[in-house]
């Protein structure tokens, strides 16, 4: 299979998070195995697709730090609503998927996404439509329609939060016309 040439500024990002994993993954961040992971990672970078990430070339450390801090607060909330669920209502708690159709159709942010909603106790993706940017969730708790509409929100809630922190000029315009309407 022929594939097209990307050039380094592109792929920098994906070298460098593979370089960063294998650092993490062999709990040696030397300056010996993070080259040796470098040589590793554009090996796998050449060798096999992986399509490029595409940056929106935008980060907002202002937006950062309270989403963080936000997420921090829904960790530590869901772990105990997590724990009361399983020692008050242990077996009869009901959960569901619910689907979530996204905004973006970055795989960089439809992947943060599900990883952040991932990251909370008791929301877990279970499956990604990546034609349609729709993620579907497996909630803990879900009992009726109204539920799945929290879950819904609480999931657009977050990728709105990406937007604004990572997201493109475009998809931020998008989403604040979104909100004035």
């Amino acid at each position: 299979m022929s594939r097209k040439r990307i050039s380094l500024r592109q792929e920098l990002p994906l070298l460098v998070w593979l370089v960063f994993v294998w650092g993490a993954l062999w709990q040696n961040f030397s300056p010996g195995n993070l080259l040796f992971g470098a040589l590793i990672a554009v090996l796998v970078a050449r060798i096999f697709y992986l399509p490029p990430v595409e940056l929106g070339g935008r980060f907002n450390v202002l937006r950062a730090v309270p989403f963080v801090l936000i997420f921090l607060a829904k960790v530590v909330a869901a772990s105990f609503q997590v724990l009361y669920l399983a020692v008050v209502r242990g077996p009869k708690v009901v959960s569901a998927i619910v689907a979530v159709p996204l905004r973006s159709h970055s795989d960089l942010l439809v992947t943060a996404t599900g990883h952040v909603i991932s990251l909370i106790p008791g929301s877990l993706v279970v499956e990604v439509d990546r034609s349609t940017s729709t993620l579907y969730i497996h909630g803990i708790n879900v009992r009726n329609a109204q539920d799945a509409a929290k879950l819904r929100k609480e999931v657009r809630d977050t990728e709105a939060g990406l937007i604004r922190i990572m997201g493109s000029k475009d998809e931020l315009s998008a989403l604040t016309q979104e909100v004035t309407a």
